[in-house]
């Protein structure tokens, strides 16, 4: 009883969670407990966007042969010069070798004649009937074998995103396939009786948020999205979703918390799930988890509020897929964060801002169920119980 006489109940902590992690040490473990996936090796087209797993060396020379630069004339000596033939590109049959008073009349990217000092541009020389004059510079118009790269030529060092430029640097010296980190395959389970995947919601129902955060965030870390769908708040359900899963990471939203429709930290703990994060000590995004079930595959539970559901997003989805995907962990930008904010003392606030290139000014009006005014910025800052305005504080980037 308190002094008044009210009875006073104190709501005891829920056996199912662990005491909240702070936000820095969940953001780390999210980095640092999964491993790179399994390097494969993929056809070069194929391997676009994947991470390398080893060097692209060169196999062949580039280029391959002596080629023309030039529309015109393959010669040798001053001239004049006797017209003998023609080679166009990708004329299969042999060269002859050129004598010093002939010519060759040729395309651009044909084979140059043995012999040949230079490539003659049409509009340097003159031709009449079989002759042909001219004056040469010292630009000689012929790209000669070898002489951009070899074999053996590094042109891609491992770590580094496999982009289409390289793929067709790759391909231009006879690179068929390349060994990369495969891009972590994502399955999303979105749960709540209310939430609909398209069209209008109906009278109490309300429209999925998720689809596109969880789609770009996923992108932007290497990874891809494989299947997206809703299911109901049953754990009947849950289980089954689960266990039909096959993607690597799972990631199940609007079941993390511990209310009578949050399945989540049950049907795991079915499962002997091993749990990395449970709850995290800043606001919004508190309810947010990481395990890993017993066959290895990776769970993601996010908050079903739409702006905590992007926070939680970005403090684990997005290290997790990055540390599988085989990238390298780099720090935050840090920058002075200036505005208001309501401080959360036992961690982080965590609040949208616009930046500029002295800093961040907090957007004000945001909440935990609303997106508006993540909308109109560019990054959350993540500030800690003891920030002050101007004081500089971490990013996390937008999608």
């Amino acid at each position: 009883m308190s002094a008044t006489g009210v009875q006073v109940i104190t709501p005891m902590a829920d056996p199912r969670r662990h005491a909240s992690m702070p936000w820095a040490q969940a953001y780390a473990t999210a980095w640092q407990v999964a491993l790179p996936l399994a390097p494969v090796s993929l056809p070069v087209g194929d391997a676009v966007r994947h991470l390398l797993a080893a060097s692209v060396e060169a196999r062949t020379a580039a280029p391959a042969f002596d080629a023309a630069a030039m529309d015109g004339y393959a010669v040798a000596g001053t001239g004049p010069w006797r017209v003998v033939g023609r080679t166009l590109a990708g004329d299969p049959g042999p060269v002859p070798p050129l004598g010093r008073e002939d010519a060759v009349e040729i395309a651009t990217g044909a084979r140059v004649p043995a012999g040949a000092e230079a490539v003659l541009p049409y509009e340097d020389c003159h031709r009449c009937g079989d002759t042909v004059s001219g004056t040469r510079t010292t630009r000689t118009h012929i790209r000669r074998a070898g002489e951009d790269t070899a074999p053996g030529d590094l042109l891609v060092r491992a770590g580094r995103v496999f982009t289409a430029t390289a793929a067709a640097a790759a391909a231009q010296v006879g690179v068929e396939r390349v060994l990369v980190h495969p891009r972590p395959g994502v399955d999303v389970l979105v749960t709540g009786d209310e939430v609909v995947l398209r069209g209008e919601p109906g009278p109490g129902q309300v429209r999925d948020v998720f689809a596109p955060l969880v789609t770009a965030i996923t992108e932007r870390a290497g990874g891809r999205l494989r299947t997206y769908r809703r299911i109901d708040d049953d754990p009947t359900a849950l289980r089954t979703a689960i266990d039909a899963a096959e993607a690597p990471v799972l990631v199940v939203t609007g079941s993390s918390s511990v209310g009578v429709a949050d399945h989540l930290h049950d049907v795991l703990g079915e499962r002997s799930a091993t749990w990395h994060v449970d709850g995290v000590a800043c606001r919004p995004g508190h309810p947010q988890a990481l395990a890993r079930t017993a066959d290895g595959r990776w769970i993601v539970g996010l908050p079903g509020n739409p702006f905590a559901g992007l926070v939680a997003a970005l403090t684990l989805l997005e290290p997790l897929l990055d540390a599988l995907a085989g990238h390298r962990r780099r720090p935050l930008p840090v920058t002075p964060v200036t505005g208001t904010a309501k401080l959360f003392p036992g961690g982080c606030r965590i609040v949208p801002v616009e930046t500029f290139d002295d800093g961040a000014r907090i957007v004000p009006g945001a909440r935990s169920g609303s997106l508006r005014a993540a909308a109109s910025a560019d990054a959350l800052a993540v500030l800690d119980a003891g920030w002050t305005t101007d004081t500089a504080a971490p990013l996390l980037r937008l999608p």
